[in-house]
């Protein structure tokens, strides 16, 4: 593998990283047979992983020690440490992160390494076999989904499919949705407001949640179901007042102003739809096929739940994305590359990835594990009918690599709100929106350089 030369990156260049805050077990099945590495080796050697508690189990540890002869040391995932191990040229040998929106950001800063070579040597993660939502984890310098592989995801859900629960339907006399054919999203909102159930001024039964995973990804993606796109061509700029990004925009602050479900002006006090739907509290959930892990552990709750595929708009294009592919990424500066490889390998093509496809939580991203996802009881295979038609409308849709999700999300925190409250038209929020994005993007722009 080739070595990279050169001083660690400059503080400068992260200082939009520290101003936006923090960013955001299965036995094996037969048939599907476990690949071994036969490439890069690291025996005997010690890897540092930066990750979220949970995302590697102790004894999973313990096991990569006793497969691999590697030792495995955890470090919380933090972003001020992280700035700080980059900058000083001793970052840890791995990294998590969201593919959908932190990899152009990492890249372009010239801090992630390139792993075609490794993929082109590896006899576990070979190129025919990972799934399309991996080009999440593609760069080539301005466009998300092309150029250098520099990381993977983990597991992936098509975000803006949702569940809903037949339950309310039938309570409230609704027609279930088709299972393989999109609603629209003004279909979706009416539907909402119908199954929405209030007492006192106060909603006791959300009609429907539509949150995305953040703001930024959730815009991106509505707006490219409109047929556009949120960014310029160089993704230096947003237009909130294009036609396709403006009805995006209306939608979502239509479905804010009506109440039927969680949002900055009606919070969700669980923080999330999981609680709340398991509750019998929310009607529909766009959380995609990953909460199906949650939903599977409760046999009354998936007998009444179903997956139905992402909305479109009337007259517009039928886009399924991910908003998340969350997985690992490999720092230029690590000293470990090799042994960093190997637990790569392992964790997304060996135990630990069979387990993760066994469980329900999330796609695999190996075609080849596919088989393991969960299909026992019936609903298991109503939710796989639905969930394979949606694979074929997979896109990716690209980020700009000039700010985080979590900046992008501040400022639309601080500005949204007075229209989704009715205080403001969606024109003067699209151009306030306009301005202070802007504004982030140019200042990002001017550090990568």
């Amino acid at each position: 593998m080739r070595a990279h030369a050169g001083a660690p990156p400059s503080r400068r260049r992260f200082l939009a990283m520290s101003a936006g805050g923090a960013m955001a077990g299965a036995a094996a099945l037969s048939g599907c047979a476990l690949q071994v590495s036969s490439g890069v080796s690291g025996s005997g050697e010690t890897v540092t992983v930066m990750v979220n508690s949970g995302d590697i189990l102790p004894e999973q540890i313990q096991q990569a020690k006793k497969d691999l002869d590697i030792k495995i040391v955890l470090v919380k995932y933090d972003i001020t440490k992280l700035i700080a191990m980059l900058t000083s040229g001793n970052p840890p040998d791995l990294v998590r992160g969201v593919g959908a929106v932190e990899l152009p950001y990492f890249a372009a800063r010239d801090v992630a390494e390139e792993l075609d070579p490794y993929f082109a040597r590896s006899s576990v993660l070979k190129a025919d076999d990972l799934d399309p939502v991996n080009d999440l984890w593609r760069f080539d310098g301005r466009t998300q989904g092309k150029g250098p592989r520099y990381g993977m995801a983990k597991d992936f859900s098509q975000d803006s499919m949702y569940w809903y629960n037949t339950a309310a339907f039938d309570k409230a006399g609704v027609d279930y949705p088709p299972e393989t054919d999109p609603v629209t999203y003004e279909e979706w909102l009416a539907t909402a407001e119908r199954l929405v159930q209030r007492k006192n001024s106060q909603t006791v039964v959300f009609g429907g949640s539509f949150a995305g995973l953040t703001r930024a990804t959730l815009l991106a993606t509505i707006t490219a179901s409109a047929g556009g796109s949120l960014f310029s061509d160089d993704f230096s700029r947003v237009d909130f007042t294009t036609p396709e990004a403006r009805k995006a925009l209306a939608w979502y602050i239509d479905y804010c102003r009506t109440k039927v479900g969680p949002s900055l002006i009606q919070p969700d006090p669980h923080g999330w739809d999981g609680p709340t739907y398991q509750a019998g509290r929310l009607a529909m959930s766009n959380s995609g096929y990953w909460m199906g892990g949650m939903i599977g552990a409760d046999k009354k709750l998936a007998e009444v739940s179903r997956l139905a595929p992402a909305p479109i708009f009337a007259g517009g294009e039928r886009i399924s994305a991910c908003q998340g592919g969350t997985g690992l990424w490999m720092p230029r500066g690590a000293k470990n590359k090799d042994a960093a490889w190997r637990v790569f390998e392992w964790f997304f093509g060996e135990e630990p990835a069979r387990a993760r496809a066994s469980g329900g939580w999330g796609i695999p991203t190996l075609k080849s594990l596919r088989p393991l996802m969960p299909a026992k009881e019936d609903y298991q295979q109503r939710v796989l009918k639905v969930q394979e038609n949606e694979l074929k409308h997979f896109s990716v849709v690209s980020f700009t690599p000039y700010t985080r999700a979590d900046a992008f999300d501040a400022l639309f925190n601080q500005t949204a709100p007075a229209a989704m409250n009715g205080q403001i038209s969606v024109d003067t929020v699209a151009g306030r929106l306009n301005a202070a994005i802007n504004e982030q993007l140019k200042r990002g722009k001017e550090q990568v350089g």
